[in-house]
């Protein structure tokens, strides 16, 4: 399992299409949630996932400030079917974190989490500064991290 974090000019067509392949199949096809995907938000965010045999199977993009939220942020987190309940997410939102502590001097990180892994969220530090409301019908918090 290789690690592999890279800005969007950096991803061949091929990444980018297992990329794209992997958010629409969980996010789409899995929660049955027809979504924007192509959303103008990737061509500066920073792409972080874990490769194992050719195939991405966890991933999540860091999105700088100012663009989806005045904080610096991190969304699209999914794990593939096959390789939840090993500690992946948790591993890969560590590394997001250290990446982030380690190339900007933000001091907050702002997420849209889905209800049914806010448990996953809480445990690394994050704390829900929302009310609970739906997004794409499913429920969501707005959480921080405060670096």
């Amino acid at each position: 399992m290789q690690l592999k974090i890279k800005k969007f000019n950096e991803l061949s067509n091929l990444e980018l299409y297992k990329i794209i392949e992997a958010r629409v199949n969980i996010f789409v096809v899995e929660q049955n949630c027809p979504y924007k995907e192509c959303d103008n938000k990737d061509q500066n965010s920073f792409h972080l996932y874990y490769e194992k045999d050719n195939e991405i199977i966890t991933y999540l993009r860091i999105i700088p400030a100012g663009i989806s939220y005045p904080e610096i942020s991190i969304g699209r987190v999914l794990v593939k079917p096959e390789y939840r309940k090993k500690g992946l997410a948790k591993k890969m939102m560590e590394k997001a974190i250290s990446f982030i502590k380690e190339n900007s001097d933000s001091k907050i990180i702002k997420i849209s989490a889905q209800e049914y892994v806010l448990s996953l969220y809480q445990n690394l530090g994050f704390k829900i500064v929302s009310d609970r409301y739906l997004e794409d019908n499913i429920p969501h918090y707005k959480m921080i991290y405060k670096l």
